[in-house]
């Protein structure tokens, strides 16, 4: 069962590879990558804010207390003008604290000095990076929109595209019907020149050429019966009965001649 939820997962992870890999914008991951290196940028010039500021309010102590030092250091000597060792004593341990703290605020202030320092560095460093990755972006986009546009250009003359397939498909439908009809039109007219198509095959289904041969001679056949028959009856007057056609034409062979027993 182990290896196969691994093999599931593999497969899965390879199809959504596959599928992210697809639906991926080369110009749309650029500006990601540069809107992210910008946000980086803004917090690195942020954080240069904040210990500017952080210096600046301990270089303003630092003033109150050297100020403080001087004003302490001269109270213990009007004190002591006075003859007052123990106010001139007080000041100054007062000016002594006072110069320790300021000398803690010195060492602060240094510090937030040089992470100002390094702060700034690697912004200029970040700016001058995102300057040249802002660069080669617009120049891969370019690239990518001029392939883009190439790859498009080169389906249209080719057909390869989606429609143009289908417009593809169409045509050849059309070729194919169009070449059905001409050879069925070519057909009609080589049965017809052959005539396949002649009234008497219409009129009488089913007809070969030796029926139709032996109609035409029982056709001439009663055409010479008919003509007999009139050179009969214009002859004697009479009708002649079935049988006795051509009789007329030759008599002498019909009755016997006179003195003959």
């Amino acid at each position: 069962m182990a290896g196969m939820g691994g093999r599931m997962s593999t497969v899965i992870k390879a199809k959504i590879s596959k599928l992210l890999d697809k639906a991926e914008d080369p110009s749309e991951t650029l500006e990601y990558s540069y809107q992210k290196q910008m946000e980086l940028l803004q917090n690195v010039k942020k954080g240069v804010a904040d210990v500017v500021t952080s210096k600046k309010r301990l270089q303003l102590q630092a003033n109150k207390l050297e100020q403080q030092v001087v004003k302490l250091d001269t109270q213990a000597r009007q004190a002591l003008a006075a003859g007052r060792e123990d106010l001139a004593r007080v000041a100054l341990e007062r000016k002594q604290f006072a110069q320790q703290e300021l000398q803690s605020l010195d060492g602060q202030v240094a510090e937030l000095e040089t992470q100002q320092a390094a702060l700034v560095e690697k912004e200029q460093k970040l700016r001058s990076k995102l300057e040249q990755f802002r660069t080669k972006k617009e120049v891969i986009k370019a690239q990518y929109s001029a392939a883009e546009a190439q790859v498009k250009i080169s389906e249209a003359a080719t057909g390869v595209g989606e429609e143009m397939a289908d417009v593809g498909l169409a045509m050849q439908r059309a070729m194919d019907k169009t070449e059905n009809m001409r050879a069925r039109a070519n057909a009609m007219d080589e049965l017809e020149a052959s005539g396949a198509f002649d009234d008497n095959l219409t009129l009488t289904p089913g007809q070969d050429d030796l029926d139709r041969e032996l109609a035409e001679l029982t056709s001439g056949n009663q055409v010479d019966d008919d003509l007999a028959r009139l050179k009969a009856e214009l002859g004697t007057g009479d009708t002649p009965a079935p049988g006795q056609l051509g009789a007329g034409e030759g008599g002498a062979e019909g009755k016997p001649q006179e003195g003959t027993p």
